[in-house]
């Protein structure tokens, strides 16, 4: 424990620092003539408790203390004002800058003793609640941190599992949520948004779970009965997703029921317009279709990136909103490099022909 000990005159200093080595324990007390000096050592490290005097030349007790609590850190600090008896408005005032307590002149030594220990045990009290506090709050981040990892890993073998069952998906996933990512973060949205879109966006597609193969492996285009039968994926993937308590797959929910939705009003499943598309489907629209343009299927040629940027361009303002299209290529470089960090292994011939069956 570190003390302070201010006053001008020597003879109060010697006096002050015999009372409280008499405290005993583990003490380190330091002792200043000078207040600036004293003030300049709390601003390289703040003692466990000051005692200063009120009459000092140049910086009296008042200032020292409104000093001293302007420094960060320091409001749970002791400090004691020494003034003498008659000095009442003194007293007063020094406690509405923030002195914990005052000494009256001429001090008793076992008084002095006494209050100085005292403050010193709520102290190291504080010290020790703070310290559990910080461990705690370890805890709990890391307690957390363990729940959004749990939560993580279940999104991946949601996704996973229609990955199985759907050929637009495997690298597709990895690729739409990085290009999400992308785009939140050319929107300047926070660091957490664009963190979540990343492990959020992959459960775009959860909902092709509940569509039958027959639909959803077809290989050609769907007929009108066929696709709105597709159509109820967006629907059917929020209602896997959706009342959950975990932020993360809330926003999943999201994305699953609103990704097909188009900034014009013409999209499903609930033909939402502008900016009552939840932004999270707004950004995941433009990544997923750009994926799924650029991707070889076994019913269709992959897009030239050139061509599907192109796409995106001319359906700006109408499928896409304008601004995530915008910060999309505006980030041209990064989409390239991620398109070519997650690729999809060569599909084998025994899977086209049962995909083409």
């Amino acid at each position: 424990m570190l003390v302070h000990i201010v006053d001008d005159n020597e003879t109060n200093l010697m006096l002050f620092e015999q009372i409280v080595r008499k405290i005993g324990g583990e003490l380190e007390i330091v002792c200043f003539a000078d207040p600036i000096k004293a003030l300049a050592a709390c601003t390289a490290g703040l003692p466990d408790l000051v005692l200063v005097d009120y009459m000092m030349p140049e910086v009296d007790g008042h200032e020292y203390v409104r000093r001293v609590r302007a420094m960060p850190g320091s409001r749970d600090v002791p400090i004691v004002m020494v003034t003498a008896a008659s000095e009442r408005s003194v007293r007063q005032k020094a406690l509405e800058l923030g002195a914990t307590d005052f000494l009256t002149k001429p001090v008793d030594p076992s008084e002095v003793k006494v209050r100085l220990s005292n403050l010193l045990a709520l102290r190291r009290g504080h010290l020790r609640l703070k310290d559990q506090n910080r461990w705690l709050a370890d805890e709990v981040r890391q307690a957390t941190r363990m729940v959004f990892e749990r939560e993580h890993e279940l999104i991946v073998r949601l996704s996973k599992a229609a990955e199985f069952r759907d050929p637009e998906t495997g690298g597709h996933i990895q690729r739409m949520a990085h290009f999400s990512r992308l785009i939140a973060e050319r929107l300047n949205l926070p660091d957490d948004i664009c963190e979540l879109l990343l492990k959020a966006a992959p459960m775009h597609d959860v909902g092709k779970l509940g569509i039958p193969d027959s639909i959803l492996l077809k290989p050609g285009r769907l007929d009108v009965e066929q696709f709105e039968i597709m159509k109820r994926h967006p629907a059917i993937g929020h209602a896997i997703l959706n009342d959950s308590p975990s932020h993360l797959i809330q926003a999943g929910a999201e994305i699953a029921l609103a990704h097909h939705e188009k900034w014009d009003g013409t999209g499903y499943p609930n033909g939402l317009a502008g900016e009552a598309i939840p932004l999270h489907g707004r950004i995941v629209a433009v990544a997923d279709v750009f994926d799924a343009l650029t991707s070889e299927r076994p019913y269709k040629q992959a897009w030239s990136m050139e061509r599907a940027c192109t796409f995106l361009t001319e359906a700006r303002g109408s499928h896409f909103e304008p601004a995530c299209v915008d910060a999309f290529l505006l980030a041209w470089d990064e989409a390239v490099a991620i398109r070519a960090n997650f690729v999809d292994p060569p599909m084998p011939m025994e899977s086209m022909d049962q995909l083409l069956a």
